[in-house]
């Protein structure tokens, strides 16, 4: 007992682990809460109609636990005692540990509000902006919700620096001198922000489309005010720097009315004239036939004598509206049993050998 009545920085072993323990218990106590909520609550929110609560649970959870966590931290330092000044003046120790909880509790009331406004952001105005018929507030609420939320930690971040004792005008003063070499150094960042802006202004594309750039093809899933989130055809996500857009052509895939196919079909040369006539024919129908198929745009034309075929071009063109890929199945499809029942042969890569005998 002799060991924790020891006196050790003007406090007894014994109170620094009663101190210890309230930490301790304040850790226990946050993971009983983050088992409760996780647990319980949730089971009672899940069952109101409004999915508010759902939101806020989900996203308040951890911000409340650290409150805890935080306030068995004020408590722990409260308990012990600390050499004042010669006014009776709290010691600048004890001073700067009263400054860390309080410094974490207004980043702690900084990330609960950020998370709230996120919550009625992603209850109320999301589903509005889905609603809408423009696409220009699909784009532009994402930016918005980022630019809140940095605007809501840097104002919290000052005021916690403040409460520091941090000169925060001194500082800004500083990066003020500064400016001229972080603008330097920031002149990508600019021009992508710049490539941001005229996206949203001349509108080359919106979100879920389909676009190619730089020899990449995808669907646009998010533009943000320094990049684009576009996930390719292959399923990977490709993030490109919005200057880009401004140095490159972007082909809008998804903004063609009609999905142009060119056919080349090489005939052997045993055709005769009217098979050819027969085959022309019969690409015509294959098209009239079909419904996705735009009928006054399709050419047909017997327009080469190949190396080793008599080449028919085929030109047609896909509605929007329908599937591409599946179209051209049915139209390939078509085709080849039209001219197998029709005895009409393509031609493949051949040579005719003659061999003259020496007399």
């Amino acid at each position: 007992m002799d060991f924790l009545n020891k006196i050790y920085y003007h406090n007894t072993i014994l109170e620094w682990l009663i101190a210890l323990g309230i930490i301790l218990g304040g850790v226990v106590a946050a993971k009983l809460l983050y088992w409760f909520t996780s647990v319980v609550l949730k089971k009672i929110t899940a069952k109101t109609k409004t999915k508010l609560d759902d939101l806020l649970i989900e996203k308040l959870e951890k911000p409340v636990i650290f409150v805890v966590i935080i306030v068995a931290y004020y408590l722990a330092i409260s308990y012990l005692e600390f050499p004042k000044g010669p006014e009776g003046e709290i010691n600048g120790i004890q001073n700067l540990l009263f400054k860390l909880a309080t410094f974490a509790i207004i980043i702690d009331v900084t990330w609960f509000i950020s998370r709230t406004l996120d919550a009625i952001v992603e209850e109320y105005v999301l589903p509005l902006a889905e609603k809408s018929e423009s696409d220009f507030d699909d784009q532009v609420l994402p930016i918005l919700r980022k630019g809140i939320r940095a605007i809501i930690w840097i104002m919290g971040i000052i005021i916690g620096m403040d409460n520091l004792g941090i000169d925060i005008t001194a500082m800004i003063a500083g990066l003020g001198i500064g400016g001229l070499a972080l603008a330097l150094a920031a002149q990508d960042m600019v021009k992508n922000i710049f490539g941001g802006i005229m996206i949203f202004l001349d509108k080359p594309f919106k979100i879920g489309e389909r676009i190619q750039i730089d020899g990449f093809d995808g669907t646009v899933e998010e533009v943000g005010l320094r990049s684009t989130r576009v996930r390719t055809l292959e399923g990977r996500l490709l993030i490109i720097n919005n200057s880009t857009f401004s140095d490159n052509t972007v082909v809008n895939v998804s903004a063609e009315h009609t999905r142009k196919v060119v056919l080349n079909l090489g005939m052997t040369y045993d055709t005769t004239p009217e098979q050819m006539q027969q085959s022309m024919d019969i690409l015509k129908e294959v098209v009239i036939a079909h419904p996705a198929i735009e009928t006054e745009d399709a050419s047909i034309g017997f327009n080469a004598y190949g190396d080793f075929a008599l080449g028919i071009l085929f030109v047609y063109r896909i509605k929007k509206a329908g599937d591409i890929l599946q179209t051209q199945t049915e139209i390939n499809l078509e085709i080849l049993n039209r001219f197998n029942a029709e005895g009409l042969e393509f031609a493949f890569p051949t040579q005719t050998i003659f061999k003259k005998e020496m007399a």
